[in-house]
């Protein structure tokens, strides 16, 4: 019997839904730290989030008669990372539209999980910014009494007022902002557990976070303000690592990395918003195909002087 499938002709022991549910582990840290930190309004956006995005997948999949893949996690993964990427403010009805959207139109439309072009969750997300642009930006919630304001660090170096920047604060996470971007410290724990996994590669991550900081760097900009506020090292670590939007080599990895970081400097320094790493993300998105033909992987050859 002759088996027909598409490249590349390569498999592992790894299956997805391994993988899937160990970077849901990697998300639960951020997932309980920020419900602490912003209480209820976090924990019934995440559980709206990630139970539009479950049910969203099997209905799809029941309606268009297509294998059930709702236990594989990648739903699970969307929702949480939909979810953990907003503001714990957005209301409710907003959030499950974003999943939705995340789920049915990002991901199943494009063939489902692996066909995606775009990253579903960073998809959702930007379908509610531009939809809902009041309501996931204009104004944050303060997580704590004692804690920083509700105006963003990044709004803040925007207009140049960002004097006396506490960076230990930003670093632990008792900042304004986003339910799961606001501790570097927790991003940090859950990509050492990723790459100890061997679920993420260093690559991506690591030209993305270097690019911006040289850049910021460069500029006089407020490098330690920059990398520890916004959605930097969150969309590094979770969101850049994504298995079927990233590309297959180690070239373009790194290409993809520097890239993402590259426009996250650009629209932070010139654009007119504080914040570029969800639209960095999803622009380099869009080259991942030329990046694998750029430096491509032969699959098939031993390299010299290796075994047979």
């Amino acid at each position: 019997m002759t088996l027909l499938s598409s490249s590349p002709h390569i498999s592992s022991g790894t299956k997805t839904p391994h993988i899937m549910w160990t970077v849901v582990l990697a998300l639960l840290p951020q997932a309980v730290y920020g419900s602490i930190l912003f209480g209820t309004p976090a924990i019934l956006t995440i559980l709206a989030s990630v139970a539009a995005a479950v049910v969203s997948e099997f209905f799809f999949n029941k309606v268009t008669k297509k294998k059930q893949t709702v236990k594989d996690g990648s739903a699970v993964i969307t929702g949480l990372l939909l979810a953990l990427a907003l503001p714990p403010s957005l209301p409710l009805w907003q959030t499950i539209l974003g999943a939705v959207f995340a789920i049915i139109v990002a991901k199943q439309f494009f063939g489902g999980l692996g066909s995606n072009v775009w990253n579903p969750a960073l998809t959702g997300r930007a379908f509610l910014f531009a939809s809902f642009p009041a309501a996931m930006g204009a104004s944050w919630t303060s997580p704590l009494p004692d804690a920083t304001s509700s105006a963003t660090i990044l709004s803040a170096l925007k207009q140049g007022s960002a004097a006396g920047v506490d960076y230990w604060e930003l670093f632990i996470g008792r900042q304004a902002g986003c339910i799961g971007e606001s501790s570097i410290l927790l991003i940090l724990i859950s990509a050492v557990f990723l790459l100890a996994a061997r679920i993420i590669d260093w690559k991506t991550p690591a030209f993305m976070i270097g690019t911006f900081a040289l850049l910021t760097w460069i500029s006089g900009g407020d490098l330690l303000a920059h990398l520890l506020s916004g959605g930097l090292v969150f969309g590094a670590v979770f969101m850049a690592t994504d298995y079927a939007t990233s590309p297959v080599t180690a070239p373009g990895r790194m290409i993809f990395g520097a890239g993402c970081g590259l426009i996250t400097f650009l629209i932070r320094k010139f654009g007119g918003y504080p914040e570029g790493v969800m639209f960095s993300i999803l622009i380099m998105n869009s080259v991942v195909p030329f990046l694998n033909k750029l430096a491509p992987r032969k699959y098939g050859y031993k390299k010299e002087g290796g075994a047979k």
